[in-house]
């Protein structure tokens, strides 16, 4: 930083391409911090650093920073400040404050540079200064990519790309830079395997009206795959070139979302072309309404999953209290299940928290923290699957044992909230930050929350966290739900040192009876634990929307089901009445 003129360098969780989860060449933060979390952004200056994260990952930020001497800024707290709030306090303008371009969204470093500006700050895009205190730096990733079929994608690329044309014919655009990778591998029906958890390839491309440009390890491509893309007209170009190639687009209008472009490729083609055209990657809203063949395959993939969860509850009862199981055995068993029913991988580390642990949002079990289970308290499990068929996230909170009457009555407002939501029936334009509340009422009303959003948008056999769907109040997002989406339901509650709970549904949007209006199909089957329900504090509905749920979930896992695993399914999908509990 002194030789680069720096008093401050900011880094982010990310990559090149805006990526949730890294492979191990783009996990810097990680590397010069220790915190392993998805969400966190670092700043260093000569005489101190800081770490930013979320709700999420409070907990976890306090136990990997300690002895780092960088101090945590929980970013919702009251009174924490921002990014430029802690820089402002830290330095004195003309301070320089740089960041490596490509590591950085255009749309969150041109706010940076905005207000770094006002207060006579200089914001300065570097290259990745970082990288000299990583000597043993992992390689990019070079895993290999595969075609995924239509009858998985359920469209050609073909008519993708002829769908792609048309929005930026209609934005007047000459050419469309993208570098999200979900965005990419949609676009092409290609699939990979360079992105933990998610079926990605680390590529870019640029769209014009005729041709294609793909920028990739070509390498990690069959003769196959080569071909095809040839007839789709794409010509194949070494990954790093596009930052040369965009100077070819002078005097021309590029279409690009500067929130999922990267800064120093904004840079260079705010240098070169006529005009640059901000607007949303038409392929992010084209891919989060999924089409008729993703929807019938996403209900399938649940089916599969089902089997498996399921299964695994009925190990987990059978086994804890008589033979020893911690939390990683744990979450390896379910994987294996998922496994034998056709998953390629988890659609992200599993999180197996017990007791304690549990309050850790997104906790990850390791060989030192790996608790042993026992008859009493929860296990929170949030899980999922990345089948050719679709992508899976479910979270069940388990009761190994008695549970008091205070877990009981969290559980149950946790229960309502997931439910209530569920079963909502809301105009069309209703963005997801206006359906917060509703999962949200039964704990606000006893002075309680979470810090964490209640869901996210899922790709088919793509993203877990898929934008442009967020169901969170703290965030602006104005993006319209739609019928087609798939989102998250998970309301929870988190007691730091005792436990945690969360329970968390899939659901796929759909038209209601009533014009205008939109409901949603539950996807996840799974039974969710009685044991630990208060049936006397629910409500008719309430009651009956449980109800109707179990008994789709035994109807639609039954048959697939080995005969002491039906029959447990059975029991645990009972009708739910008030007045009586369910044995644990």
């Amino acid at each position: 930083m002194r030789e680069a003129s720096l008093h401050a360098y900011i880094v982010p969780t990310g990559d090149c391409h805006g990526s949730e989860y890294l492979s191990p060449h783009f996990q810097l933060l990680a590397h010069l911090s220790g915190f392993t979390g998805s969400a966190g952004t670092l700043v260093v200056t000569q005489s101190g650093a800081a770490l930013f994260t979320d709700g999420r990952y409070f907990l976890q930020a306090e136990a990997q920073l300690q002895g780092t001497g960088i101090d945590l800024i929980r970013m919702i707290d009251p009174g924490a400040p921002d990014l430029c709030g802690y820089l402002f306090a830290a330095l004195t303008p003309p301070a320089a404050i740089g960041a490596d371009a490509r590591m950085m969204d255009a749309a969150t470093a041109l706010r940076l540079h905005e207000k770094l500006s006002e207060k006579g700050f200089v914001f300065r895009p570097t290259g990745d200064i970082a990288a000299a205190t990583w000597p043993d730096r992992p390689p990019l990733p070079n895993a290999p990519a595969r075609l995924l079929r239509e009858e998985y994608a359920g469209k050609s690329a073909a008519e993708k790309l002829a769908q792609l044309r048309a929005a930026m014919l209609q934005a007047g655009a000459c050419a469309h830079v993208l570098t999200a990778l979900d965005d990419i591998a949609w676009l092409y029906n290609l699939r990979g395997q360079d992105i933990p958890h998610n079926p990605l390839v680390l590529c870019y491309t640029i769209v014009e009206a005729q041709r294609a440009y793909l920028f990739i390890d070509t390498a990690k491509l069959t003769d196959e795959i080569k071909q095809a893309l040839a007839a789709l007209g794409l010509t194949l170009l070494p990954y790093e070139d596009i930052y040369a190639r965009v100077s070819r687009y002078a005097g021309q209008k590029v279409l690009l979302d500067p929130a999922r472009v990267n800064y120093a490729l904004y840079l260079a083609l705010r240098e070169h072309a006529a005009a640059i055209i901000p607007a949303s990657n038409p392929v992010t809203l084209q891919k989060a309404v999924k089409n008729e063949r993703e929807r019938i395959n996403m209900r399938r993939a649940h089916v599969l999953d089902g089997v498996a969860l399921t299964t695994f509850i009925y190990w987990l009862k059978t086994r804890v209290g008589r033979v020893p199981v911690s939390e990683r055995l744990a979450a390896a068993k379910l994987w294996e299940l998922r496994r034998c029913g056709g998953a390629l991988s988890e659609s992200f580390g599993t999180i197996a928290a017990y007791g304690p642990h549990a309050a850790i949002v997104h906790y990850a079990a390791t060989e030192e923290s790996d608790a042993a289970l026992a008859p009493s308290g929860f296990l929170l499990l949030d899980s999922g699957g990345q089948y050719p068929l679709g992508t899976t996230d479910v979270t069940r909170t388990i009761a190994l044992g008695p549970v008091t009457a205070r877990e009981r009555r969290h559980f149950t407002l946790v229960l309502m909230g997931m439910l209530r939501l569920s079963a909502a029936i809301f105009p069309k334009g209703v963005a997801g930050s206006m359906l917060d509340a509703i999962a949200r009422a039964p704990l606000w009303s006893e002075g309680l929350d979470y810090n964490h959003g209640t869901g996210h948008g899922i790709g088919s056999y793509l993203c877990v966290h898929e934008p442009p769907i967020r169901v969170n109040y703290r965030m602006h997002n104005t993006a319209a739900i739609e019928s087609g989406m798939v989102f998250s339901v998970e309301p929870g509650v988190y007691f730091e040192g005792q436990y945690g709970i969360r329970i968390e549904n899939q659901v796929l949007v759909r038209p209601n009876a009533h014009e205008g209006f939109l409901e949603m199909e539950t996807l996840t089957l799974a039974p969710i634990d009685q044991s630990a329900v208060e049936p006397d504090m629910m409500s008719d509905h309430d009651i009956a929307l449980f109800n109707a749920y179990h008994e789709r979930v035994y109807d639609a896992l039954n048959r697939h089901l080995p005969a002491d695993v039906r029959a447990f399914l059975f029991d645990a999908t009972r009708p739910l009445v008030r007045g009586k509990r369910h044995p644990v």
